[in-house]
């Protein structure tokens, strides 16, 4: 078993194109640990130091306990899946798995076995002679991960490996991989810029934007307890509704007034003791079922009715904001009609409009 520790990494391509800035990371053993971002994040080129492909600016990593900043890639004790698959053509689904082992000189007899395992594993039995142009996505992703795991790796690095796959065949594998992670009892670091399989697998989500982590926690905390704008806005389909505006004072209580709103903050609201009333310019953050349409003292116009089945997605305009809520799908709603909506001011989030930190945050709320 082993756990990976980076410590103050450091990567850049020349002067001025720094891809990773000073990241300091620390994976349990046996977790299951997304690194999520936007396209340019440094999310890969983590996973590329992590693997030895990539050599950090400065820095040190750790697997297991030992340094391996500048140890070979194959020394590493770790197996590294690609979004391509990377399977050889001319070799049969047992002979692609086999490849690893017969480079590294295992005997013949125990090359067999542990490819029969994985094969057991995977459930790759009736496709073990077929040619990977005989396979489909998924099965050519199911043979590349037994690749990786018939070398019983320390720690597995996964590149994005199912966004060349179709929509039911990703939810597919997404349960497969996390069976298989529980099974293997392996640490696994997964790289993806698709917040739903980060949120439904990870044990853990490191989230990164422009080379430098934003926050690390369970899905559950990221998603109730952003640290900052950008992770707010990020995390969550559809995405957080967002207005500027100032704290002031209703009803004796702190209250939110931008965008033509004013939005009391209930009694034990995270940002009480931290933001005040003094006019401190903020940006409210609210989710999408946190906006409550059919009943409260707002009211709004319609703009767009987005029906996706189960629910309905509804953009709508109120005071200076467009604000996004969903609804059962049952709820005829049309664009132009007048709604009374509220928001549970319990959930809303608060961010400070200079630096996107979450007020409150500070106090562990």
């Amino acid at each position: 078993m082993a756990g990976v520790r980076l410590e103050k990494i450091h990567k850049s391509f020349g002067a001025d194109a720094v891809a990773v800035r000073a990241l300091d990371l620390e994976i349990a053993e046996r977790e299951f640990l997304s690194l999520l971002g936007p396209s340019g994040c440094g999310k890969t080129t983590t996973l590329r130091m992590l693997a030895g492909l990539e050599q950090p600016t400065s820095g040190r990593i750790f697997i297991g306990g030992r340094e391996v900043t500048e140890v070979a890639p194959g020394r590493r004790d770790i197996a590294m899946v690609f979004q391509s698959y990377a399977l050889y053509p001319h070799m049969t689904v047992g002979e692609n798995i086999a490849y690893p082992l017969k480079k590294r000189g295992v005997p013949s007899a125990e090359r067999k076995a542990m490819v029969a395992r994985t094969v057991d594993l995977l459930q790759l039995g009736p496709l073990v002679d077929r040619k990977p142009r005989q396979l489909s996505g998924g099965q050519q992703q199911r043979v590349a991960l037994g690749r990786a795991i018939v070398r019983d790796p320390a720690v597995f690095l996964l590149d994005e490996p199912l966004s060349n796959l179709d929509a039911k065949l990703r939810a597919h594998m997404r349960a497969e991989l996390i069976q298989l992670q529980k099974r293997l009892g392996k640490t696994m670091v997964y790289v993806t810029h698709d917040q739903l399989e980060a949120m439904t697998m990870s044990d853990r989500i490191a989230i990164m934007n422009k080379g430098e982590l934003q926050q690390l926690g369970t899905p559950d905390e990221i998603y109730r307890r952003p640290a900052n704008r950008f992770v707010a806005g990020f995390v969550g389909t559809p995405a957080m509704n967002f207005a500027t505006g100032r704290m002031t004072v209703a009803d004796g209580r702190p209250a939110f007034a931008g965008a033509g709103l004013t939005i009391p903050l209930p009694p034990g609201h995270p940002v009480e003791g931290e933001a005040g009333a003094g006019g401190r310019a903020v940006e409210i953050g609210i989710r999408p079922e946190d906006v409550v349409v059919g009943e409260g003292p707002f009211e709004g116009r319609i703009r767009v009715v987005e029906p996706t089945g189960h629910e309905t997605i509804v953009l709508f305009a109120a005071g200076e904001a467009d604000l996004v809520t969903r609804v059962p799908g049952g709820i005829a709603l049309k664009a132009g009609e007048a709604v009374r909506f509220r928001v549970r001011a319990e959930n809303a989030h608060l961010f400070d409009q200079a630096d996107g930190r979450r007020l409150g945050a500070a106090a562990g709320h």
